[in-house]
């Protein structure tokens, strides 16, 4: 089966898309992973990307897409996995659109799109507690994941401290983007069937559980 993962900034997407993910056999198809392997690589999308990102712009959908296309249509992915997850896109309802065309024409369907339904306020309190080491990037937080001793890194002893993008100001703007240009995917996608919605909020693990009762009613 073949899903799209949808949430706000800090609703757990990226870890639950992980989880689901490696519990089903599916590839983990993160458009973050994807633009820093093509860099990575020196693809010619790679190369495009690595320009794009050095001239401070941002990438175009385009390529993002094109880039989705190939990880979807690559031979040795169908058949070491049972289907995908895709996670960080599509973001708009435009390319929730270019998605389904693309979907059409590589013969692939979409079975359901998982919603982490979250209050803001909830995301504005994990965030803004979030720490991660100076040294080797560990993440933790302050409300459910302390560190052992306060602003040391349990690992490696680093420093720990709170990114530019995690205070509460940073974090409200981020999650009006959101508002503005990824609920209105929630309609796009919502037609009956394949919009499933899960209570975010909850402890990580119940959030896995629920996910995998919905798919598998």
């Amino acid at each position: 089966m073949n899903f799209v993962i949808l949430g706000a900034p800090g609703s757990g997407k990226g870890t639950q898309a992980s989880r689901f993910a490696e519990k089903r056999n599916l590839h983990h198809i993160s458009t973050g992973d994807l633009l820093r392997d093509a860099v990575a690589r020196k693809t010619p999308l790679g190369k495009q990307v690595a320009d794009t990102l050095a001239s401070g712009q941002l990438v175009p959908d385009s390529i993002v897409l094109e880039l989705i296309r190939e990880a979807l249509s690559q031979p040795g992915n169908k058949t070491a996995y049972d289907g995908w997850i895709l996670d960080g896109y599509p973001r708009t309802t435009s390319q929730a659109e270019a998605l389904e065309l693309v979907l059409g024409d590589i013969g692939e369907n979409l079975d359901a799109v998982i919603l982490l339904d979250i209050d803001p306020e909830i995301i504005v309190a994990r965030l803004s507690n979030r720490r991660t080491c100076s040294k080797c990037k560990a993440v933790y937080n302050l409300l459910n994941k302390p560190p052992r001793k306060e602003g040391v890194c349990d690992q490696c002893g680093g420093a720990l401290v709170q990114r530019e993008d995690d205070t509460s100001g940073t974090i409200r703007k981020r999650l009006d983007v959101y508002r503005a240009q990824t609920l209105p995917i929630i309609d796009f996608y919502d037609d009956g069937s394949r919009l499933l919605k899960v209570d975010g909020s909850r402890p990580i693990d119940e959030v896995t559980e629920a996910i995998e009762r919905l798919v598998s009613e």
